[in-house]
């Protein structure tokens, strides 16, 4: 299962989301996965539909217990992990997950994203 992981702030766009996307340069993507308290932002349900792909809803205490490799400041102060978008695409993939893809920003840095390789079933 390859999966991309996002984090985003409220005011992002459908544009900002394929725009992290593409800085991956991961062309196939089984399933998104985002923050549960995000998952069902408008723009991010809009992108999900444009690309046909479910979304995974990642809830906090998930998030908080996967290690990443980016370390953020604000991610560490306000969501408890050191990348929302590492975080979120390992707890996704599943237990044996590898990231594929560190997070990467989009240039107007309202999105980011990262891609994980796992067995989620």
């Amino acid at each position: 299962m390859i999966v991309a992981g996002f984090g985003f702030r409220g005011a992002v766009t459908v544009e900002s989301l394929r725009a992290a996307l593409a800085a991956t340069d991961q062309n196939h993507i089984e399933m998104l996965a985002a923050p549960a308290d995000k998952a069902l932002a408008r723009p991010f349900q809009r992108f999900a539909k444009e690309l046909s792909l479910p979304v995974l809803e990642v809830s906090a205490d998930m998030m908080q217990a996967t290690d990443t490799f980016t370390q953020s400041g604000p991610s560490l102060t306000h969501r408890g992990t050191g990348s929302v978008a590492e975080a979120c695409a390992l707890a996704a993939a599943g237990p044996q997950a590898e990231l594929v893809t560190h997070r990467q920003v989009s240039p107007d840095r309202l999105a980011t994203c990262a891609i994980a390789i796992g067995t989620h079933v």
